[in-house]
């Protein structure tokens, strides 16, 4: 398929995990992208493997801290600048630490509000003037199960996956008449980098058996700190679709991934 072919698209978080194989799947399907990422080797992997695939001549990447409002404004312009307009952003960018939430520190709410919310409204903010120029002008925000489901020791990041959530609705109806989509995918049970990478920030005593009502109904073939997973090509998959004028009816609305954990 050539969903992409002729549109021009940015995708945040784009060096592991979600970000990269969503990057490498609208490659494919013949966009013209740039992959930003505060991780510059992640990134550098991201190009290899569009290489080895055939689409590196379609693939730009800069360095982006979502964090930063003068990191955004410079990344996005030139993405802008590079691609002579934008068609799709999919804001993939974010991060994950845990604890108990009597001893969460502010510090570590304040980052991950910042990073996952606050970077995607920066992103798109940004963004927005140059998809209100595209005729099929269209975002993807990444939320999580864990704003809408109980996932213990998270509360800061599903409370900013829950205003991701709440910020693409409202994108949804303000644009609307201008012909932009807002959309929002909610992963759950995918194996990425955020993932692999959470055993390590539960507390030492964490009740275990509260993930046990965290598994996919669905059979997987990966796992990641001891749960069953799906790849992160699953979720690419639905971001294409959604992304692409097979996904043209919708909008203001999250499509949740996660083999039925929550069904």
């Amino acid at each position: 398929m050539n969903r992409f072919e002729q549109r021009r698209a940015l995708v945040t978080g784009a060096a592991s995990g979600i970000g990269r194989a969503t990057a490498l799947r609208l490659l494919d399907e013949g966009a013209r992208l740039v992959a930003a990422d505060i991780s510059e080797d992640g990134l550098a992997e991201t190009a290899r493997l569009a290489e080895r695939a055939g689409t590196a001549e379609r693939l730009s990447t800069l360095r982006l801290d979502t964090g930063d409002e003068d990191s955004v404004v410079s990344v996005v312009d030139e993405t802008v600048n590079r691609l002579g307009g934008l068609d799709v952003l999919v804001n993939s960018a974010g991060i994950l630490r845990a604890a108990h939430t009597h001893e969460a520190s502010l510090e570590m709410w304040n980052r991950i509000i910042t990073v996952n919310l606050t970077g995607t409204f920066l992103v798109t903010r940004q963004a927005l003037p140059a998809l209100l120029d595209s005729p099929n002008g269209v975002v993807v925000n990444f939320s999580s199960t864990s704003a809408s489901f109980a996932h213990p020791y998270m509360a800061a990041y599903a409370a900013s996956k829950g205003g991701i959530q709440s910020f693409t609705h409202t994108l949804a109806s303000e644009y609307s008449e201008q012909g932009l989509r807002a959309v929002c995918v909610a992963p759950g049970s995918i194996k990425s980098g955020i993932t692999d990478a959470t055993p390590g920030y539960l507390p030492s005593d964490a009740d275990m058996s509260l993930f046990a009502k965290l598994s996919p109904m669905l059979a997987t073939e990966q796992r990641a700190g001891g749960a069953t997973m799906a790849g992160p090509e699953t979720v690419a998959g639905v971001v294409a679709m959604l992304a692409s004028e097979d996904g043209a009816f919708v909008t203001g609305t999250e499509i949740r991934i996660d083999g039925g954990t929550h069904a």
